[in-house]
């Protein structure tokens, strides 16, 4: 039997079944992470999905050892991916930006003729210095003629055989993981090879690592249409990219992907932060102070180093995402092996006016106050996290009933609907209760509109305790 009913013809009985009362809500992901950073491999200007550290370090490769001298620009996203996962982070979405002299590895083989001319470039799949260290040769079978490149890259060995540049060519670009052919002609592909081992590189690979905010402004461009909650720019501070985050972040509130972005400061100074506090004061930005002590695994022993802020906001980051919309940060321990400064009580209360998320030594490192840079009501961040997924909510249930009836019957299943989500938010805490309204007149009936009137009242934390002692 059918569930909508299209004629009826033949005697009988016809059941029409209408589902809208059953219509509910999926669960809303809260702690999705975006990044983005420099690196040595990998694919630039494209989102990676990761789930752990040691899919970051296979799609990026390992970051450099950490440098403060002038002009120095260490690679930042395997570096951030690193302190997203040792905070906690389970799902992180990467892209991997680039500056000016972005270069791939290139090996120019030629042919074994008395007057060696170039066949063809061979280059590593992706732009940046991971390829120096692959090992290419090639060889020639003294009794069949036949010839053998190899790649050697760590534990890593490709290997190609062919009677010409043609066959062997064709199977690299079928089969290898490491590098392409480029600039193979159809009048060389008969050529024989001349063999060498190695064969020497050509064209040396750059990282691009020099990358600012119209760098970092590419990739969140392609973050936007991501699923992602809480945003962390690796290696930069707010000063570098605060035009290019606030605009994202309004980009992405007006299309319906609400996030909140976590950046640092320039430094640990009092002073620069408070310049730094002097760009945003969004409800949708947290500013993070001071930096951290890491261990920095491409420095011999891999001893600690001082990290900027922009790396502590990644460990707040992640311990955000770890959190539900309603748990503060407030108090919440961070996994550093340290900070690079300690402030005073009255520093911390400066910092706090300038609504800078503090982290302090106190059992270990903890944040001092979770806060966002609005001076306003969504100064605690969890109101802003509330708010957003309540949204998300609304708009999933309400989305399932566009093109439906629009009368009493259908408006309130969307009521339903909608009251099952926001009483869900009430049993966990997130709101202490709401006002939920569903209505059309006649006009807005026939214009197809339903209009949904929500007053939410979130819930807050405990950021103070006053004891007052009597004795007697």
């Amino acid at each position: 039997m059918s569930e909508t009913i299209t004629e009826m013809v033949l005697p009988g009985t016809y059941i029409e079944v209408r589902a809208e009362g059953l219509i509910g809500v999926s669960g809303i992901a809260t702690g999705n992470l975006g990044v983005v950073g420099t690196a040595a491999r990998g694919p630039v200007n494209e989102v990676v999905l990761l789930g752990s550290y040691a899919e970051a370090v296979d799609a990026f490769g390992p970051y450099d050892a950490w440098s403060t001298a002038a002009g120095a620009h260490p690679l930042s996203l395997t570096r951030t991916i690193e302190q997203l996962f040792r905070g906690g982070a389970s799902t992180v979405y990467a892209v991997r930006i680039a500056g000016s002299g972005l270069a791939a590895t290139k090996w120019d083989l030629t042919d074994a003729g008395t007057t060696p001319a170039k066949v063809v470039f061979l280059e590593a799949k992706t732009p940046g210095t991971w390829a120096e260290n692959i090992v290419v040769s090639l060889s020639v079978d003294s009794t069949s003629g036949a010839q053998t490149l190899t790649l050697e890259l760590g534990k890593q060995k490709e290997t190609f055989t062919g009677d010409n540049a043609g066959e062997i060519f064709d199977a690299v670009n079928a089969g290898s993981a490491l590098v392409k052919v480029v600039d193979l002609k159809q009048t060389d592909r008969t050529k024989t090879l001349k063999a060498s081992n190695p064969v020497p590189i050509a064209v040396h690979g750059a990282n691009g690592e020099a990358a600012g905010g119209s760098a970092a402004d590419t990739g969140l461009k392609l973050l936007a249409s991501q699923p992602v909650n809480i945003l962390v720019v690796g290696g930069l501070s707010v000063a570098d990219v605060s035009a290019q985050v606030l605009g994202h972040l309004e980009d992405t509130e007006n299309d319906g992907r609400e996030r909140i972005a976590v950046l640092g400061t320039r430094s640990a100074d009092l002073a620069e932060i408070a310049s730094d506090s002097a760009l945003v004061g969004n409800p949708r930005v947290v500013l993070v102070a001071p930096g951290i002590f890491a261990a920095d695994a491409a420095s011999p022993g891999g001893g600690n180093v001082n990290l900027p802020p922009s790396y502590a906001a990644a460990l707040v980051a992640a311990k955000m995402s770890t959190l539900a919309s309603q748990v503060s940060l407030t108090n919440k321990d961070v996994a550093a092996a340290g900070l690079t400064r300690i402030y005073t009580r009255a520093e911390q209360k400066q910092l706090l006016g300038e609504r800078i998320l503090v982290l302090r030594q106190n059992l270990g490192f903890r944040i001092l106050k979770g806060i966002s840079t609005d001076p306003g009501a969504f100064g605690q961040i969890t109101t802003r996290r509330i708010i957003d997924e309540g949204k998300e909510a609304a708009r999933r249930s309400a989305s399932s009933y566009i093109g439906k009836l629009n009368n009493a019957r259908v408006r309130d299943a969307l009521r339903a609907t909608l009251a099952g989500s926001l009483n869900d938010m009430v049993v966990a805490e997130k709101l202490i209760g709401y006002d939920l309204a569903v209505t059309a007149t006649r006009e807005q009936e026939i214009a197809g509109k339903a209009l949904v009137t929500m007053t939410l009242q979130p819930t807050f934390s405990i950021d103070f305790i006053q004891i007052i002692m009597n004795l007697s």
